[in-house]
């Protein structure tokens, strides 16, 4: 693999490799970094400018104390009697605890009254921050540089990760102790705001590996998007809009005073929908304008005026960055079941925090801040455990698909049909089962299985020869692959859970089951599997939060 055109390969070695570039790698990297040991991270883009948060202004789920038992009780009334208590109270407290040294490292919160207002952050200076203090703290960047498979060593254990640089045309192999997978979840390529860095390549990884998924079914999470320039998926102004069809007739689309979730994905199957934000105040225009002014873009550019014009709304599939489902972690350092392999963010499992609805924007942000560090506190743990000979475990590179072909190594006249797979084509044939919402929302029985077929086809093309004449070449055809087994995870996940519960909707399963309260895990590469992993402890009662450790940061 990845030999035609690698000059010279660039051989490293560290203690703990982040594989990412948004808020939870940063954070792991830091985690890790301040335990004592040598850190690398490795970013598919720039860190600090690539991904779904560096791209505009997030909420974070961190409310003041006196307010955290509601926090709690509404993040799990949300999770509808799929999330976990504990690790909500778990996210709530670290990510609390968390804030201030953001701003002990440069970035300017807003004040009231003279204390800081920790409740959301700009993307772009906060990703700054956060890089700035990790070069402070002498961990190596990798920029531009994705990873595309981890290493193994004899005992089963993660050993590293290779990849490939594209501005120095050449391969990289990091050996490492242990590695955090931080690589954000998988948008398929929709074009969502920052998200075409997340196709899933950490999901493919882990499995490869020996590692488990969770809760794939809630893979399905769309966002509102102006149709004109359908890639801002902000859905806060959208709460004060009011809607029509084509001909101007108020379709509604309100539920007890809030945006009704249902209501756009049924209307949209139904024709064109037309929003207008004649409903917003003054007061209100003001607040999110200022809170979320790149929503506004597009209207700007395009010179409309969003409050007085009707715009055509859609829907932009975001996948598992805003829904639920990634890698199962199994410990509270956020390990998985591969020895020194560790997940965080949007990569891993969000079924704690949100069951299986989306702890998109606040919860999310707080999830990456919380595991991020959980996680590279127990890659550094594991990592010193090994000792100083780690690196000179004899290693295998795991990944397959889209890397190498069953016909490396023979004669070409063995295979004579032994033509590249085309990566883009294979992108555009997940994409046609994944976006429609009749086959991906409103989900039943006999769609799923026809959409699974035709990525079972799928699959076996780029199990074939991928195209490697460029550093490109191998990121896109191992992309290719990464998209099409998450999206067979997807669907195979929701056929086996036969109710509707949060985003998962199957409209031959309308109702919610009481009995099904479990997560669902998943794996297998070319032959799927499906477990249930049954919730078995029965809380009475909430925790009660804790707030002694506030003095010590305060």
């Amino acid at each position: 693999m990845l030999t035609a055109y690698s000059d010279t390969e660039l051989q490293l070695t560290a203690d703990v490799l982040v594989i990412g570039g948004g808020p939870a790698a940063a954070w792991a990297a830091w985690a890790a970094a301040v335990q004592g040991v040598k850190v690398i991270i490795a970013d598919k883009g720039f860190l600090g400018t690539s991904g779904a948060a560096a791209a505009s202004g997030n909420g974070i789920m961190a409310p003041s104390p006196e307010n955290w038992d509601k926090v709690l009780s509404e993040r799990y009334r949300l999770g509808n009697n799929l999330a976990n208590l504990r690790w909500i109270e778990r996210v709530i407290e670290k990510t609390w605890l968390s804030l201030p040294l953001v701003e002990d490292w440069g970035y300017r919160f807003p004040k009231e009254n003279g204390e800081s207002v920790r409740q959301s952050y700009y993307g772009p200076e906060y990703m700054r921050v956060l890089r700035k203090n990790l070069l402070r703290i002498g961990v190596q960047i990798l920029d531009q540089s994705p990873a595309l498979e981890l290493l193994l060593a004899d005992d089963g254990s993660v050993a590293g990760a290779r990849g490939v640089q594209r501005q120095k045309h050449r391969t990289y192999t990091v050996r490492a102790s242990a590695v955090v997978l931080a690589n954000g979840g998988c948008a398929f390529l929709s074009k969502a705001l920052g998200c075409n860095t997340n196709t899933g390549d950490g999901l493919l990884m882990a499995v490869e590996a020996g590692g488990e998924l969770s809760s794939m079914e809630a893979s399905n999470h769309y966002a509102i998007s102006t149709a004109f320039n359908a890639t801002v998926t902000r859905g806060v102004p959208f709460g004060w809009a009011s809607y029509t069809d084509e001909a101007g007739k108020d379709l509604g689309g309100y539920l007890n005073g809030r945006r009704d979730p249902a209501f756009l994905p049924n209307a949209l199957l139904k024709g064109p929908v037309y929003a207008r934000l004649d409903r917003a105040t003054p007061e209100v225009k003001a607040v999110i304008e200022k809170s979320h002014f790149i929503a506004f873009l597009p209207y700007k550019k395009a010179g409309i005026d969003p409050y007085t014009e009707r715009v055509p709304v859609t829907l932009v599939l975001e996948g598992t960055v805003r829904g639920t489902g990634g890698i199962r972690i199994v410990n509270d350092s956020c390990g998985t079941k591969v020895p020194g392999l560790y997940a965080a963010g949007d990569a891993a499992s969000r079924e704690f925090l949100a069951g299986l609805a989306s702890g998109g924007g606040g919860p999310n942000a707080a999830w990456a801040i919380s595991t991020g560090q959980w996680a590279g506190e127990g890659a550094a743990k594991f990592a010193k455990s090994l000792g100083a000979h780690a690196h000179e475990r004899v290693v295998r590179p795991a990944g397959q698909a889209g890397l190498r072909s069953p016909m490396a190594g023979r004669s070409p006249s063995q295979f004579p049909n032994s033509e590249t797979f085309d990566s883009d084509a294979i992108v555009r044939g997940v994409q046609a089962e994944m976006f429609p919402l009749e086959k991906n929302y409103l989900r039943c029985e006999h769609r799923l299985l026809d959409s699974l077929v035709k990525l079972e086809t799928l699959w076996q093309q780029v199990q074939g020869n991928p195209k490697q004449d460029t550093v490109r070449d191998v990121e896109f055809s191992r992309r290719a692959a990464a998209l099409v087994a998450v999206a067979r995870w997807a669907y195979f996940s929701a056929l086996h859970r036969t109710e509707s519960r949060s985003e998962h909707i199957r409209v031959d399963y309308p109702e919610t089951d009481p009995n099904q309260l479990y997560y669902q895990a998943t794996g297998g590469l070319d032959k799927l599997w499906v477990r249930r992993d049954w919730i078995t402890d029965t809380i009475a009662t909430q925790p009660v939060l804790t707030t002694q450790t506030i003095a010590s940061v305060s």
